[in-house]
Parts: structure tokens; C-alpha cells; sequence
């Protein structure tokens, strides 16, 4: 590892863990705006069964949501980590997102869904810094996860001043 993408690698995970938004390890969480008790007749995503982590799966993963996704069948344990790694954050970001979406606003749909879709975009970037070498993607991978998270507090504010 150069030392240039040392610095970068450590620069993006001091930025990214210093969000509690961004802890993957512990379930990701919607801003309280964007929870079911605010969506769209009641509904949440677990009517739709998308009710979490299931242990269906190897790692957790959710069969309904991974047929959903075309991935029914598969055997994720053979996959490169890094495939597996993407699929767990994945099966964590895609239902909040859709939670977050089905807010009667248009304006606060827009902030949860976008919300969760930023923090999928931060997986897959943390991903990338742990398993990935070319310094161009890494260095990529640093720039989305700061843009992401900027915009994600940006729209975690507007969701406090502006959401019933």
C-alpha cells in the first residue's frame, strides 16, 4: 500500500465513522421523519416482506429480497468477499430506502429514500476501501463517501426543520 492511499484510506474512515449514519454493523436507521408511522396509509416495509435481515440466506440475507433482486438460488458463501460484504450492507439500505420512499410528501419521500440510496453509495465506497487496489477508484471511492455524507446531513436537516 502506497503511502499516499494509507493517508486517503485513513482520511475517508475517520470521515466516515464519525457519522453514526454510517454504522453498518449496527441495523441502518432512518431519520424519525422518515419511519412508518409517517408513510403513505400506515404501510411499512415489512407488509411488503421486507421486515430485515433474515437468516434465509448465508449471511443473513433475506430470500424474498434476494429473488426480488434476481439472486434467488445463488450461493453467496462462494462469492469473493467483497461480493458478499456489498449484498449484506445492500440487504440493510435497499428496504429503508424503500420505507423511506413511501411517505405521503413528495419532498420528504424524496430526503428518506435518498437518504438510505447516499448510505448504500457509502457501503459500496467502504467496501472499495477494504478490499480494493487501484488508487484511482480508491481515491473515487473517498470523494463519494465525503459527498454522501454532506448531503446526507443536509438532508437529515431539512427533515428536522421541515417534516411533521
Amino acid at each position: 500500500m502506497t503511502i499516499a492511499k494509507t493517508i486517503l484510506a485513513a482520511a475517508v474512515a475517520a470521515t466516515a465513522f464519525s457519522t453514526p449514519l454510517l454504522a453498518q454493523d449496527a441495523e441502518f436507521q432512518l431519520p424519525e421523519q422518515c419511519t412508518t408511522a409517517a408513510a403513505a396509509g400506515g404501510m411499512d416495509h415489512s407488509a411488503m416482506g421486507h421486515g430485515g435481515m433474515q437468516d434465509d440466506q448465508p449471511g443473513g440475507m433475506d430470500s424474498g429480497m434476494m429473488g426480488m433482486m434476481g439472486m434467488g438460488g445463488m450461493d453467496l458463501e462462494s462469492m469473493p468477499e467483497h461480493v458478499q460484504e456489498n449484498m449484506r450492507r445492500m440487504m440493510i439500505s435497499m428496504p429503508a430506502m424503500h420505507e423511506g420512499m413511501m411517505n405521503e410528501d413528495a419532498d420528504v419521500a424524496f430526503a428518506c429514500g435518498m437518504i438510505a440510496h447516499h448510505q448504500g453509495a457509502i457501503d459500496m465506497a467502504q467496501v472499495l476501501l477494504e478490499h480494493g487496489d487501484d488508487p484511482e477508484m480508491i481515491e473515487l471511492a473517498g470523494e463519494i463517501i465525503a459527498a454522501q455524507v454532506g448531503e446526507i446531513e443536509q438532508m437529515t436537516t431539512w427533515l428536522a426543520e421541515n417534516a411533521n
